[in-house]
């Protein structure tokens, strides 16, 4: 029996008492995130937050077992939040969809969350009512066509059923209810929303697909109204991206327990002061990079120099060479060459002790010492 064929669903209760000490320390680490971002300023605030978005869009994704093109992702979000990355490549519409509706849920979180919000957030992840093979009902619940939504893994013919969702006919009713609760309901912490709201989402399941992204973007508009801030400095999606196994774990005992969810919260409080320990990261590169501009005040650097500079500052991958500086820079292999001998002797770059075709180049740690390349 799964929770929601409970008599008391979707009656949840937890111990406020067994949460407490997990709830404060979560709401002090948020605060001392946000001021410490604070006092850097906002042009590094803002770079925080690009990476903190490129970073979720990327992980969500990945939790489903879909990689995205981390360029696409960068270029989508540059041109929705005006920022300059100088090289913008073609964007996939699913690529774009997913951002949209990312921003959406975080830079618009007091907007009152609807059916016809969400049905706007399906449409984007699906623009071509596709996924993968299969055709997704987009703009409205699923309606069981093809037999009950279940969530599997193992092979064709020897399935493991660890999930059953509501039948389809209980959808509008069960949605209008979890409305009512996310916008009106009982004055909760809104972290403790977040991941009440996470799970009854999830639980529900209502659409043909897409249903694990969409509820962590409902914790994230949650997680933004806890912090009133648009800006997100910590992503919470790479943390269960880290913690994939147990996230799944957890969920399947959740719901095939009873309405005492206090062991999901419990985790689901963890992996956010994981989280948000993590962004510490994000704080130490952003700082790094804005540390190595300042250095590199003095040097003549071209646009397509300081492209490729960027990109190594944030997330290259792979080791750079001259092949894959000119086809990002999109300029010819004699010209990524002199550019990137042009940086060697100004001390910026430095060159691989391989030689020949896989020679290969970094940011020399010497030019900036708080650099340092992966």
């Amino acid at each position: 029996m799964y929770i929601h064929e409970l008599h008391d669903w979707p009656l949840f209760r937890w111990s406020n008492e067994a949460l407490a000490r997990q709830l404060s320390n979560v709401r002090h680490k948020q605060g001392r995130l946000i001021g410490q971002m604070e006092a850097l300023g906002f042009k590094l605030q803002q770079e925080a937050n690009f990476q903190t978005l490129t970073l979720d869009v990327l992980k969500t994704s990945e939790i489903e077992g879909q990689v995205l093109n981390p360029e696409q992702v960068r270029s989508s979000l540059s041109r929705r939040l005006g920022i300059d990355i100088a090289s913008i490549p073609p964007i996939d519409r699913e690529v774009d969809g997913l951002v949209a509706m990312m921003l959406d849920a975080t830079q618009n979180f007091q907007s009152p969350l609807t059916a016809e919000r969400l049905f706007g957030w399906h449409a984007a992840l699906f623009p071509t009512g596709w996924s993968g093979m299969h055709r997704v009902k987009v703009g409205g619940w699923r309606d069981d066509s093809t037999g009950p939504m279940q969530v599997v893994s193992g092979v064709v013919g020897r399935e493991q059923v660890h999930f059953q969702a509501p039948p389809a006919e209980l959808l509008a009713n069960a949605m209008r209810k979890f409305f009512e609760w996310f916008e009106h309901g009982p004055e909760i912490d809104p972290v403790l929303k977040s991941g009440i709201a996470h799970l009854w989402f999830v639980t529900i399941h209502p659409f043909d697909d897409g249903n694990g992204r969409i509820a962590r973007a409902i914790a994230d508009m949650a997680l933004a109204r806890s912090e009133q801030i648009k800006q997100r400095f910590y992503s919470m999606s790479a943390q269960i991206r880290t913690e994939r196994k147990a996230y799944y774990d957890v969920l399947e005992r959740t719901q095939q327990g009873t309405m005492d969810v206090t062991p999901w919260l419990e985790w689901f409080f963890d992996c956010l002061e994981r989280a948000i320990d993590g962004a510490q990261g994000t704080q130490a590169a952003v700082l790094r990079k804005a540390q190595f501009w300042e250095a590199a005040t003095v040097i003549p650097i071209n646009a397509r120099q300081r492209l490729v500079l960027n990109r190594l500052l944030d997330c290259f991958d792979g080791k750079l060479t001259s092949s894959k500086w000119a086809k990002l820079t999109k300029c010819s292999q004699d010209t990524a060459l002199r550019d990137i001998l042009n940086l060697v002797r100004r001390g910026v770059l430095t060159k691989a002790e391989s030689g020949g075709r896989s020679t290969s180049y970094s940011i020399a740690e010497s030019f900036c010492p708080a650099v340092k390349s992966s």
